[in-house]
């Protein structure tokens, strides 16, 4: 309890700041307030007190932000890639340094635990730093000769860019799309998530302090409908990246298409795990738990659909079941907590709907199923079972500490129930039978599928999903390849005969 209560008063000392001057929008180097004047508040999910007041952005904010962008692509754009890494390993330092002021103020305005909170801003510098290290080359291409030509093609910036951001890892996610849009030569326009705004202001702060120029990134902080609907309608933005829910990212491809953008999409997901009879149990019940029980199980590629043979399926879920009860509920500034509270009341209230669809359609619900306390948006970590494939609580992206079981009797339902639902953004294979593996992996309708592993992020790898759970990659040179444009010159090699009309 001391541990909890000294992080705690850490914790309000980072946030003193943002209590006194609110969260302003940050516009060409400068803080400002929204041009409406308008605010309104960020609350903690621990008790849902105010934790600040936020700008209220809206169409003129944004375009203000876009001019700005637009004024500072003319010289960012040509800064030589050297310079660009030296400016960005600056920002990776300086996120470093600010490490536990950025976990602090995320867990507060979050409700993730500390536990992990600390590893995510670890991980943002370390984007900063990956990306940096490619600015170099970014621009490099090929040469593609044949008798008659030579063919030299490099790649150059788009232009100024929306980044929106969701609130569930919010830092390290504004990192994941930031960093590569920067370090290819790109400016932003940010908007973050309007749960959790606060490490945005951070993110931005840091950046400018460490030597990016005023008018690279910029933040306007607003609801979807005003903010978010702007800055994806406005001509002078050239692409947008986009983390969140398929609808959202459907209401974005309409406002945009007039402008014709280009996108990335990181949409929703209900990923399987499947689990074969053979696999190494204990293994798979940790993975399988981790991934939906960290991060509040509120993250895009958490296992949310456990599939195990027939055989197994009892002694896995007990396990699980077993885990889920013991799992630590929690302030998420106590070293102990491993589930903090939802996001917000408004989210709390979705995943607490599909308590009672479950026992509607016929599910067991094995562990929690129940809200903890009167106060905040905590909620048990959850396992239903006897479920079926077709039921709301297996279809349907919940978002949260809950885990849906299924039986299946062979191969060919696994990957029949694996490859049914909207979503194809993971899927995670337990099977130590490698032509089982070889066979599943080619035919799982998934963007990104681990055999006998929890989600590892290996930085250089892509990152997307299919069907309804994006559009594009990310990670490595993938995201180069969305914020630049490649352009081919062609040289003749030899004089050849120009065809003569008239």
């Amino acid at each position: 309890m001391s541990q909890l209560n000294d992080n705690i008063a850490r914790a309000q000392d980072y946030m003193k700041r943002f209590r006194e001057q609110g969260v302003l929008n940050h516009i060409n180097g400068e803080s400002v307030p929204a041009d409406s004047g308008k605010t309104f508040e960020t609350i903690s999910p621990v008790d849902l007190s105010t934790l600040a007041h936020v700008a209220h952005g809206g169409a003129s904010d944004i375009d203000r932000a876009v001019q700005a962008a637009e004024k500072a692509f003319k010289t960012w754009s040509k800064t030589p890639g050297k310079e660009r890494r030296a400016i960005l390993i600056k920002v990776a330092e300086a996120i470093e340094a600010r490490a536990e002021e950025i976990a602090f103020i995320e867990c507060m305005d979050t409700g993730q635990s500390l536990r992990f909170m600390s590893k995510a801003a670890i991980r943002g510098a370390a984007n900063f730093r990956f990306f940096a290290d490619r600015a170099p080359q970014a621009e490099d291409g090929q040469a593609l000769r044949n008798e008659t030509q030579m063919n030299v093609t490099s790649k150059r910036p788009l232009g100024p860019v929306g980044v929106i951001t969701p609130w569930n890892t919010p830092f390290m996610l504004s990192t994941w799309k930031i960093a590569p849009a920067l370090a290819s030569g790109c400016t932003v326009v940010h908007k973050p998530a309007e749960f959790s705004p606060m490490t945005a202001r951070l993110l931005v702060e840091i950046a400018e302090e460490a030597g990016l120029p005023e008018g690279v990134l910029n933040l306007v902080n607003g609801m979807g409908e005003d903010a978010g609907k702007a800055l994806t309608e406005h001509p002078g933005i050239k692409a947008i990246a986009f983390v969140g829910e398929s609808r959202t990212g459907q209401m974005i491809m309409a406002q945009a298409a007039p402008t014709l953008k280009r996108f990335h999409f990181e949409l929703g997901g209900k990923n399987p795990v499947i689990v074969f009879e053979d696999a190494d149990i204990e293994r798979a019940v940790n993975a399988a738990s981790f991934m939906i029980y960290s991060l509040n199980g509120e993250r895009c590629t958490s296992s949310s659909r456990l599939l195990v043979h027939e055989s197994i399926y009892e002694e896995v879920t007990r396990r699980v079941a077993d885990i889920a009860n013991g799992v630590k509920v929690g302030h998420p500034l106590d070293p102990d907590t491993v589930v903090g509270p939802l996001i917000h009341p408004e989210h709390e209230e979705k995943v607490l709907s599909y308590f009672d669809k479950a026992r509607e359609e016929g599910a067991t619900i094995a562990a929690g199923g129940e809200k903890v306390g009167t106060e905040g948006c905590f909620i048990r970590p959850t396992l239903f079972t006897n479920a079926r494939n077709d039921m709301t609580i297996a279809q349907e992206e919940i978002f949260g500490p809950v885990l849906t079981a299924i039986p299946f009797k062979d191969e060919e339902e696994a990957l029949r129930l694996a490859n049914d639902t909207q979503y194809g953004l993971a899927a995670y294979l337990w099977t130590n039978d490698l032509d089982r593996a070889m066979r599943l992996t080619d035919e799982l309708e998934a963007g990104m599928i681990w055999v006998n592993s929890e989600n590892v992020r290996h930085l250089p790898s892509p990152f997307g999903g299919v069907k309804s759970s994006g559009i594009g990659r990310d990670g490595g040179d993938w995201s180069f390849d969305f914020y630049m444009e490649t352009v081919n010159v062609s040289f003749p090699r030899k004089a050849h005969q120009v065809p003569r009309l008239g």
